[in-house]
């Protein structure tokens, strides 16, 4: 069977699933068909041990109940039939039964790998006529008797012998086809020597139910064979699933190492990277203030003033690339504390106002009062809400329009709502500049360059709070970033304490005790 290799998967990284699948398939069926050139049957080596294992496996669990049977018949065969020439036939019987019971129990014994298929389902099939001649051995011997009833009861006994082989041996047709070859021929013999038609209608109706149950013992194995087919495929399929687990587990592990790399690289270029930055900051600062004396090229001035913006603007980048990597490791430590939502946003929104106005943009905020505080990191929260307001500056054109709302949601938790006028995100790439360094087509042509982290270290903030990030745009119309905090963070005022200092009032308890308590 064709399996997942990692070989494979890394060659067909790009290709098209279809196509892979298509070849897996192929291969499948190339390996049945080597499988079927190689077999006595016709089906592939597997089929032809199970199949003859079950044949087996019925065989011998019956052998006890063909026992019983024979010494029911031969008792009541001797109303027609002497008892010595019944005994013999019992013994006869009985020896070919135990002979077939011996060959399916050594069967059963056998490796798979070792099973010569072909002679061992030829010996099945010669026991199955040594039974079946051994049971046409009574027929005649109740035909010969000539006594009234017994030509019935030999009808009865050969439709029922036959019924039985074809439901023992319905796995190996040869085997039923050879096993009621005796029978029918007793049948068709007494026929030709008997010119009475009640019984020639009897024994016509007897061979027509032979050949009912050799067909329905047919059926039978078909039924088998596609039974085995399909657990097959099952088992093919499972392997499958299992190989790609396999595969998608190592991936997954390897996936977690470049992660901790990443963040351990990160973490030490970022401290490289801050240690010459903050002198390049720091001289750069000295030299656009002047504080040694003025330059005598006005030119070093700007050239100052370029070096520490661009200064200032790399630090920022290492900063929200340091902060991403550890959120996505797991190493953001939350410092919680009562926050008041609304004046995180307006303390953001006054640090913005004048780049706002620089560009010409109005800024329109719509805060509910007396919200309670939030139980939340605040520098976290913070920069929250200066990457919202920074991208909505940033995004909107010169003379557009910047609406921050802060309230209730539906279901009681606060909500931080950004809405902007700029060129907005379409549909499909939504999702793109939600993941980290992912920015949409029409913002890069309007907008100042950026690294797009702003939104992914939002989403990953708000997620540690448990909270929601929900992103709504239109072309040409803006977008509008809701992010929301659960019900669980919101904190009611502590109830006011009684001259004993004990308890406050019932209808005034904190809606979370351990966090109205801190």
């Amino acid at each position: 069977m064709s399996e997942l290799t990692p070989e494979i998967i890394q060659r067909g990284r790009g290709a098209d699933p279809i196509e892979v699948a298509r070849r897996r398939r192929a291969n499948r069926e190339l390996q049945a068909t080597r499988e079927k050139l190689t077999s006595t049957s016709g089906l592939e080596r597997a089929f032809d041990y199970e199949i003859l294992r079950q044949f087996a496996e019925t065989r011998r669990n019956a052998v006890v109940v063909m026992y019983l049977l024979t010494g029911i018949i031969g008792a009541a065969a001797t109303v027609w039939v002497s008892a010595p020439l019944v005994l013999m036939w019992m013994a006869l019987i009985m020896i070919a039964m135990s002979v077939s019971f011996v060959f399916t129990s050594r069967y059963l014994k056998l490796e798979p790998t070792t099973v010569a298929v072909g002679a061992w389902r030829l010996r099945f099939v010669i026991g199955e006529f040594v039974q079946g001649a051994a049971w046409a051995v009574l027929l005649v011997a109740l035909y010969q008797s000539g006594a009234q009833g017994a030509q019935t009861f030999l009808l009865f006994l050969a439709l029922l012998i036959t019924a039985v082989t074809a439901m023992l041996a319905a796995n190996v047709p040869a085997a039923v086809y050879f096993g009621i070859a005796p029978l029918s021929g007793a049948i068709l013999s007494s026929i030709g020597s008997l010119h009475n038609y009640e019984w020639l209608t009897m024994a016509m109706v007897a061979a027509g139910g032979q050949l009912y149950f050799a067909i329905l013992a047919n059926r039978l194995y078909s039924s088998t064979v596609a039974t085995l087919e399909f657990r097959a495929e099952k088992d093919a399929l499972i392997a499958e699933l299992e190989q790609a687990k396999a595969n998608s587990d190592e991936a997954r592990r390897r996936a977690e190492e470049a992660n901790i790399a990443k963040s351990h690289f990160l973490a030490t270029m970022s401290h490289e990277l801050r240690t010459p930055l903050n002198a390049i900051m720091g001289f750069s600062e000295v030299m656009k203030g002047e504080l040694f004396g003025k330059h005598h090229v006005p030119a070093y001035r700007e050239y100052a003033n370029d070096i520490y913006s661009s200064g200032k603007l790399l630090l920022d980048i290492i900063n929200e690339i340091l902060d991403l990597s550890r959120i996505e490791a797991g190493r953001y430590e939350l410092k919680e504390e009562a926050v008041s939502l609304a004046h995180v946003v307006e303390d953001c929104h006054h640090m913005l106002q004048m780049r706002a106005k620089n560009r010409s943009i109005t800024i329109r905020e719509t805060i509910e009062r007396n919200l309670p505080k939030i139980w939340a990191d605040e520098r976290s929260i913070r920069q929250v809400a200066l990457n919202l307001l920074s991208n909505a500056i940033k995004f909107t054109p010169t003379g557009g329009e910047v609406t921050i709302k802060v309230g209730w949601t539906s279901s009681g938790g606060q909500y931080l709502s950004v809405r902007d006028t700029g060129p907005g995100i379409p549909e499909e790439e939504i999702p793109v500049v939600l993941q980290s360094f992912g920015r949409g087509s029409l913002a890069i042509k309007t907008a100042e360059q950026g690294t797009g982290l702003g939104l992914p270290i939002v989403k990953g903030l708000i997620d540690m709070h448990g909270g929601q990030l929900i992103l709504n745009s239109k072309l040409r119309e803006g977008t509008e970033v809701i992010v929301t905090l659960p019900p669980s963070r919101v904190m009611d005022t502590l109830a006011p304490m009684d001259e004993s200092g004990l308890e406050p009032a019932p209808s005034q308890t904190p809606r979370t005790a351990r966090r109205a308590a801190a």
